[in-house]
């Protein structure tokens, strides 16, 4: 019997896509936004293609802010820039 692979919506590029080519991103009930590596985190999440470019795009058009209706701070950025250029690695 073939697995079913799980796929989400990245706020930025819309493609539906396996959970593995993308990082969550969390908003939790205290306001807090951080990388959810583990994809069990509570708190409102949004999804976003492991690429640079795409990041970019995110902060330039601020898809994450949107998707989680709060302020980003930079540093989560950063974050999630050093995530995504460890596993391109």
């Amino acid at each position: 019997m073939i697995k079913k692979i799980p796929l989400r919506k990245c706020v930025v590029t819309q493609e539906r896509l396996p959970k593995k080519d993308l990082l969550r991103i969390v908003k939790n009930n205290e306001g807090e936004v951080f990388v959810d590596l583990s994809s069990k985190a509570n708190g409102r999440g949004a999804y976003i293609k492991k690429d640079l470019s795409v990041l970019e795009l995110a902060i330039k058009n601020k898809n994450l802010e949107k998707a989680l209706e709060c302020q980003i701070d930079s540093a989560v950025y950063e974050r999630i820039r050093k995530i995504i250029i460890n596993e391109q690695q």
